[in-house]
């Protein structure tokens, strides 16, 4: 789910010190600078969908640590693979995303898709994951993003 500037500003990833649009702008042009309509334009023309695992959750403040978990209602993601399916890989902005769609999404992906998706944890942009280097955060990004599906050993059957 978005953190409180984000939903404040109808934005992913709207938070000044959040890394993402600063990452995605190297690796596909959609630089922070540039308008949020602009920005989501790049990602497409890179073959990029942005979507928040949880559609709606309870959660004081802007940690995943917080959520609600009895108040988590998952995306309508096999609707969504079947209404896009080209998509071969999602990849997961930190633990706790990878963790809802493995538990509560994967379950029901059953039979929507012939092939298996390749599933990738990417560090958290966050400025709550101060462990590792904005540069290995760039370079993780940019090598699930550069590698060509099902080359990742995360398949998910």
């Amino acid at each position: 789910m978005p953190g409180t500037a984000s939903l404040a500003a109808s934005q992913y990833y709207a938070h000044p010190r959040n890394a993402f649009w600063r990452i995605l702008g190297e690796i596909t042009g959609a630089t922070p600078e540039q308008p949020y309509d602009e920005r989501l334009r790049r990602l497409r023309e890179h073959g990029i969908a942005l979507w928040d695992v949880l559609q709606q959750c309870h959660r004081p403040g802007s940690l995943d640590a917080d959520i609600a978990p009895d108040s988590m209602i998952v995306n309508d993601f096999a609707g969504f693979l079947r209404a896009h399916p080209a998509i071969d890989r999602v990849l997961f902005n930190g633990a706790t995303a990878e963790h809802c769609f493995r538990s509560r999404v994967l379950p029901d992906l059953s039979g929507v898709r012939a092939e298996p998706l390749t599933l990738i944890r990417l560090p958290s942009t966050s400025p709550a994951h101060a462990a590792l280097s904005y540069a290995d955060k760039l370079a993780a990004w940019r090598q699930a993003l550069s590698t060509p599906a099902g080359d990742d050993v995360h398949d998910a059957s």
